[in-house]
């Protein structure tokens, strides 16, 4: 976990925090952009057209509690699951800083 943390926090406007409910949260410029949870749970924020192609790859959920959301959760639990994980909030990370700029 702690290599998603460094890999996020090498991005520029990036910070890294506890999560409300436990975990590490990752934000962008203040902005939640997801958090992991301690049991290797990932949940990030993407909009509805981002998460509906991530669905169709077959390697994402929706998120555990809010379905019908822009939401997904992940389950880390190998090294090739957190490149991935790494690999989402990449992409979530880009999303965010188009949207703001």
């Amino acid at each position: 976990m702690d290599e998603i943390e460094s890999d996020v926090m090498s991005r520029e406007g990036a910070s890294v925090g506890l999560h409300k409910y436990g975990g590490l949260q990752f934000n962008y410029y203040g902005k939640e952009i997801g958090h992991l949870h301690s049991n290797g749970l990932l949940d990030i924020l993407f909009d509805r057209k981002v998460k509906q192609e991530l669905l169709l790859e077959g390697k994402i959920n929706h998120h555990h509690v809010f379905k019908n959301s822009g939401w997904i959760s992940f389950y880390i639990q190998d090294a090739g699951d957190m490149n991935y994980a790494k690999e989402l909030l990449s992409i979530a990370y880009e999303k965010k800083s188009k949207h703001l700029l």
